[in-house]
């Protein structure tokens, strides 16, 4: 944490930097963390939402709904990005720029995420959706749920979230299954992924995305799970494609859906932030209609790439990135750097 004995130089190591989709609660946290006068910018926007023609600043900050135009990548000299993921980012090292720095948080969110996977997969146990709907008439007829105790979880990707999701499962008396090509924990029970969706009752998707990873859930591999399974991503969108799940729940291979990150994110963002109604657009994309269609159903929760956010979490984050910045600084490089491919 900074100290008011390391403002004044902490002021100067921190000029020209902007912070792009920095929400209410993150932006008075970095301000609280920041040197005292900090020349320092902040919006919510994303960057194509913001429109500008040209950076703000030779170091930019952003989340994983902004598009960094290409044309900005000789005008910069570093790029944070306050997630975990990356993926966003690797286009960038195949740029001409090579000194151009990349960033990343790679641990402060892990348990907040977990949780939210959990927080889904207990909602739509007890079909919880209904039972709100149901408290209007004070009926019972449907609402009738599951118990965890005893379910069949299956992991997929035992990385930081992963791990947290693992010991969560357990503590609710679940039969827990880790499927990942690194199998670092040795109180965890791995498998291969089509062992692990055998018959599972429920799947959380906490792998990283790849090249090779993107549409993982092929309806091939969610059609092992057992009839009626929920399907939980807290991962990245493009690994589970949207209308593939809501071709699943119709057919009631699937029996409930949690996602809180999209394929497409940026653009579906963005559109939902207008405020119009995007039910009367015809121009829609496949994957955006799928997503609007599954937010109209009760067995389904959506919602927007928030799992990171806690308290806790935005406090970590906070910390962090100016923990980065300075680093970037001091040493001409990121703490937690973008790993190269």
């Amino acid at each position: 944490m900074l100290g008011p004995e390391g403002w004044e130089r902490e002021n100067q190591i921190m000029k020209e930097v902007f912070f792009f989709e920095a929400f209410a609660e993150e932006a008075d946290k970095l301000r609280h963390y920041l040197p005292f006068g900090a020349d320092v910018g902040y919006t919510a926007a994303t960057i194509q939402e913001y429109g500008l023609t040209e950076p703000p600043s030779r170091v930019i900050s952003v989340r994983t709904q902004s598009v960094i135009p290409a044309d900005w990548i000789s005008q910069l000299d570093a790029v944070l990005t306050r997630s975990t993921g990356y993926d966003h980012l690797l286009w960038i090292q195949e740029a001409e720029n090579k000194l151009l720095r990349l960033g990343h948080l790679p641990v402060y969110c892990a348990r907040a995420v977990a949780e939210q996977a959990m927080l889904f997969w207990m909602t739509l146990l007890r079909r919880l959706p209904a039972q709100r709907r149901a408290f209007q008439s004070f009926h019972r007829d449907g609402l009738t749920g599951r118990e965890a105790r005893g379910r069949r979880l299956a992991v997929i990707g035992v990385g930081r979230i992963g791990i947290e999701t693992v010991d969560l499962g357990r503590s609710l008396g679940m039969e827990v299954t880790g499927v990942d090509l690194v199998e670092k924990h040795p109180t965890v029970t791995y498998a291969s992924a089509e062992e692990a969706l055998t018959s599972a009752d429920i799947i959380v998707a906490a792998m990283n995305l790849t090249e090779l990873n993107n549409g993982y859930f092929t309806r091939k591999r969610l059609g092992l799970c057992a009839r009626g399974a929920i399907f939980i991503n807290v991962s990245r969108g493009e690994l589970s494609p949207a209308p593939l799940l809501l071709d699943l729940l119709t057919e009631g291979q699937l029996g409930g859906v949690g996602l809180d990150v999209y394929d497409g994110e940026s653009r579906l963002a963005v559109a939902l932030r207008s405020g119009g109604n995007l039910d009367e657009l015809d121009d829609l994309d496949e994957v955006t209609r799928a997503v609007i269609d599954l937010n109209k159903r009760d067995d389904v929760i959506l919602t927007p790439h928030n799992a990171f956010n806690t308290s806790e979490a935005v406090d970590r984050k906070s910390i962090q990135s100016v923990e980065q910045l300075r680093h970037l600084k001091e040493n001409g490089e990121f703490l937690w750097p973008v790993p190269t491919r």
